[in-house]
């Protein structure tokens, strides 16, 4: 759809509004089977079903059919199937309006119908998780790699002698098979780290050490240039100054500048840089300011075939920045680099969501973790996750990826006993088969309700984060004027300082 944008104005609304429109479509097909479960359950066991609701609160559209009050809510934020013979949900779902006497049901039935909504989420999550496994999930390599492709200055990575090209496998003796993700990741392993000190197994000249390193926030994340910007930003998280290696790919050369003048073309991977493997953008940027000036010596990958090619870095003949000018070749990188399709196993795709849930959960409740509820998203977060992942150039695949661990989220949130989430009605139901009377209904619609306004004040709470995400965290730097002119009309710059 990016065609849209060339349209102008109109078109690059349009390009948004169908976006907007996917991303509804998308969300809403998981709360849709989700309640089914829910509403399918209860029709097998005979209960009264009043309404079935996407979203929450005063209805935009409904329609009664058979009985049964269908709508479209005007909170977007989940739904719910109306039983008036589960416990009280008045405060979500609006008193009843069934002037019948209904016959009470059993514990059994109570949690057959609570459990069938992560049911049908854990269903649906198999199924994407199926579509994954044959069509395939785009990887970078900076996502999958164990090795370290760029150590930052001063960072506590470096002092405590980790370096490019160290390959890390375990992170406080857990086993790590990938860089990014929420399990088993150098990623996660850094964050949910919850000693003075991490230890990283690393594996460099055949030889595997221990290497502690001292933990530290990220810089500047707790700290707002405004006092209201506090409530938008998200609490800083540990990490320590490295990335994973990555094969830098050539997204576009700027004109006149000397990877034009070198032959270099988009799609281009630099491999190597006066003899030395290169393992990060960073790292090449690095070698280009710390040679000042002089010639290097590049081997490529064009059409896998590895080329040759010499480059003379320069200054920019047109330089509008605040940084002090520095040598460069012309280069705007490839957002992503070169990615390969893989084919992740049905049980392990499900398995790493599950286990991550897990892992984050366990990690809200320790006292020594960093990751706290300021660190989750809702419905905003989620929405803004799928708006940009349709913009991928591998839009669809990249969905179904994320909509297997986003249902198998959903299963396992629902699935707390929580008063008002299904775990809580299964709570509930196991409590009044181990009494065997039902639990009093007056103190039962306070809880729920009590219960309520707590889910609605989480739901807030997590929304301005996500806002804050997306207004204050997103934005942009000014952007530098840089430029190349053609050989006959450059004067010779000054040095670089």
């Amino acid at each position: 759809m990016l065609w849209l944008s060339s349209l102008g104005t109109f078109g690059e609304a349009l390009r948004i509004i169908i976006l907007i429109a996917e991303v509804l479509l998308v969300f809403n097909l998981m709360i849709l089977v989700h309640e089914w479960g829910h509403f399918l359950a209860a029709r097998w066991r005979g209960l009264k079903v009043e309404a079935f609701y996407i979203w929450f609160g005063k209805p935009l559209w409904k329609k009664k059919i058979n009985g049964v009050e269908y709508g479209l809510g005007s909170i977007p934020a989940g739904g719910f199937v109306k039983l008036p013979q589960m416990a009280p949900m008045d405060a979500i779902e609006g008193e009843s309006t069934s002037t019948e006497p209904l016959p009470p049901i059993s514990p059994l039935d109570k949690i057959i119908v609570a459990f069938a909504g992560p049911l049908f989420s854990f269903g649906l999550a198999c199924v994407f998780a199926t579509l994954v496994h044959f069509l395939g999930k785009p990887q970078t390599e900076s996502f999958v790699t164990t090795t370290i492709g760029y150590v930052a200055k001063d960072s506590p990575a470096e002092k405590a002698g980790l370096k490019a090209g160290d390959v890390i496998k375990a992170i406080d003796g857990h086993p790590i098979r990938r860089f990014e993700g929420f399990v088993d990741s150098v990623r996660w392993g850094v964050i949910s780290s919850e000693g003075e000190k991490i230890i990283f197994d690393i594996e460099r000249d055949g030889k595997t050490t221990p290497v502690p390193v001292q933990s530290e926030k990220a810089a500047g994340g707790d700290q707002a240039s405004a006092w209201w910007e506090g409530i938008f930003k998200r609490p800083a998280l540990r990490e320590v100054g490295i990335t994973g290696k990555e094969t830098p790919m050539v997204g576009a050369v700027q004109e006149h500048g000397p990877a034009q003048e070198a032959g270099l073309k988009p799609g281009d991977e630099l491999l190597k840089m006066d003899g030395q493997t290169i393992f990060s953008r960073f790292q090449f940027s690095e070698h280009l300011e710390k040679n000042r000036g002089k010639p290097v010596e590049i081997i490529i990958r064009r059409d896998n075939r590895e080329m040759p090619v010499s480059i003379l870095p320069r200054i920019p003949d047109k330089w509008e920045s605040k940084e002090a000018p520095r040598y460069m070749v012309g280069i705007a990188w490839h957002p992503t680099g070169a990615r390969k399709l893989a084919n992740p196993g049905i049980f392990e795709q499900v398995s790493d969501a599950a286990r991550s849930m897990v892992s984050m959960i366990s990690k809200l409740f320790s006292p020594k973790s960093d990751i706290s509820p300021g660190h989750m998203s809702g419905p905003v977060g989620i929405g803004h996750m799928y708006y940009n992942l349709l913009q991928d150039t591998e839009a669809f695949l990249q969905v179904l990826w994320f909509s297997v661990v986003l249902n198998v989220n959903l299963a396992i949130m629902n699935l707390l006993p929580f008063p008002v989430l299904d775990g809580g009605h299964i709570t509930m139901a196991v409590a009044e088969a181990i009494r065997r009377r039902p639990l009093r209904s007056r103190p039962l619609e306070v809880l729920q309700t009590a219960c309520v306004l707590m889910l609605f004040g989480f739901l807030i709470f997590v929304t301005l984060k996500d806002t804050g995400d997306i207004f204050i965290g997103g934005k942009k730097a000014p952007k530098d004027e840089i430029g190349w002119l053609p050989k006959d009309q450059r004067k010779e710059p000054a040095a670089a300082k």
